[in-house]
């Protein structure tokens, strides 16, 4: 399946209706219709403001009340309430050949409210909060189309750090089961589209043997970055990283690194092997009847960093057949995808601000965070649509009353084009309302002066809304 990268989408299959709320939560199985009409209204209210405090999204006083409600009820479970986003994220996936499914963890800290009920430590025991775990659909565009799987837990203080030896324990009481766990969302993704390929894509916490050698689908793929230099089968060497030089030399490329722990993002030119290795299993597992496994490698090394900056080097192992050099720089771009998840974690902390919510506890607060999952994702989702599919009409992601305000916020008319304006188009002006300049070295909008800007188009809207003419009053096309 080498080099399947082309985004054969049809806009009208990935867009989101003129509810998108509607679109994402209308399946949502919460028990009563009633639940399921007021988390639309509640994605549609706190999308339009996905920064600010509840009080000041929702501008209402029963708005705000409701919302409490909603994420106060126990009946409400967070995994329906994304089931129904699920669902919808398989039908985009279903429009396209191949969806890399990105998966990934981060704390979410809420330390500076430390007394919410039923938080856990997470890096530390003063720090408290919970660990969410994401699997992500991404297109080789890095376009997003929503979330497949998302596992969260609170660690029991009362055993943090004092649980049995990683090593003797089951591995399905393990934190690291989670990985398994997006395999599984993966497999059922792939059940759901059964002609569209999935490749699990994930960083060197995943290197896990289990996961490795875990049942998946016809069709369902890995690929992860190697952390443990495992035993192999090899003629010229008995670990992996030893036989990483003995591959095929793919050649010299240049790859984008992104900005990462206060440095800077920056380019790295990248030496490339490829070749196949038998791994075995783990010595301290020699009672668990597990198999050898054969995968390909591709190893990815900087040879000569700049002065002062750690190399890339990255081991990438996947179940993919990797026979051409041109397979072997697919891999390498897919794997680059991964910083996509990333993106979407920077919405949800600071874009949708999930981390400041006080909701006194952490069921309340899953509850919250399963609906500002969606909001953070389209967010992101608008943000590289535009960068994907720049010439499509901006009703892909923008209902009609919210590209007529931007536009005649824009360009100070009442006079609207005969025809919406184009994807990139409406972004960028999204974005300028955000602080973004559009000067010729700023690049495509990203997504911080994005969800700046949205906060400011749903003021613009509302005005609009008010003062808009009548439909026979309107001077369309007159440009």
């Amino acid at each position: 399946m080498e080099g399947r990268t082309e985004m054969h989408v049809d806009i009208a299959d990935v867009s989101l209706l003129d509810s998108w709320a509607e679109e994402e939560f209308g399946t949502a199985n919460l028990g009563d219709v009633r639940r399921t009409k007021r988390l639309i209204e509640l994605a549609h209210v706190f999308g339009q403001r996905p920064s600010a405090s509840l009080p000041d999204a929702a501008q209402d006083p029963a708005m705000l009340k409701a919302a409490y409600r909603f994420f106060d009820t126990d009946a409400v479970e967070p995994a329906e309430i994304l089931a129904s986003h699920t669902r919808s994220t398989h039908d985009r996936c279903a429009s396209v050949p191949l969806i890399l499914a990105i998966e990934d963890t981060t704390e979410l800290d809420w330390s500076h409210h430390p007394a919410t009920s039923g938080l856990g430590p997470i890096h530390t025991k003063k720090h408290v909060g919970l660990l969410l775990h994401t699997t992500v659909a991404i297109t080789p565009e890095a376009v997003p189309l929503g979330i497949l799987h998302q596992h969260v837990w609170a660690r029991d203080a009362a055993t943090f750090g004092q649980l049995p030896d990683h090593h003797t324990r089951p591995f399905a009481e393990k934190e690291s089961y989670r990985w398994v766990r997006g395999l599984d969302a993966i497999n059922a993704a792939r059940d759901a589209c059964p002609t569209t390929q999935f490749v699990l894509v994930a960083d060197a916490e995943a290197d896990i043997y289990d996961v490795l050698v875990a049942e998946r689908r016809g069709g369902v793929d890995v690929l992860i970055r190697a952390g443990q230099n495992r035993r192999v089968t090899h003629p010229e060497a008995r670990l992996l990283w030893d036989a990483l030089p003995t591959g095929i030399r793919v050649g010299m490329r240049t790859v984008r690194v992104a900005a990462c722990n206060g440095k800077p993002a920056r380019e790295a030119t990248v030496t490339i092997y490829r070749h196949a290795v038998c791994l075995q299993p783990p010595t301290r597992r020699a009672n668990d009847d597990l198999l050898p496994v054969t995968v390909w490698v591709v190893w990815v090394i900087e040879e000569s960093p700049p002065a002062g900056v750690a190399a890339i080097e990255w081991v990438l192992l996947t179940s993919i057949s990797v026979q051409t050099n041109a397979g072997a720089l697919t891999m390498v771009a897919w794997y680059c995808c991964r910083w996509g998840i990333e993106i979407w974690h920077k919405a949800l902390k600071s874009g949708c601000a999930i981390e400041t919510r006080q909701l006194e506890t952490a069921e309340r607060l899953q509850r919250c965070l399963a609906l500002f999952s969606v909001i953070a994702w389209r967010i992101v989702f608008t943000t590289m649509l535009a960068r994907a599919c720049p010439d499509a009409p901006c009703t892909a992601v923008l209902e009609t009353d919210e590209w007529q305000a931007l536009y005649c916020h824009i360009h100070q008319t009442t006079r609207l084009p005969g025809t919406p304006p184009s994807l990139r188009d409406a972004v960028r002006w999204i974005a300028r309302l955000g602080g973004f300049q559009g000067r010729t070295h700023d690049g495509e909008p990203g997504v911080t002066v994005m969800w700046k800007g949205v906060q400011h188009l749903a003021g613009l809207t509302s005005m609009y809304r008010l003062l808009r003419p009548s439909p026979k009053q309107r001077n369309v096309g007159n440009d």
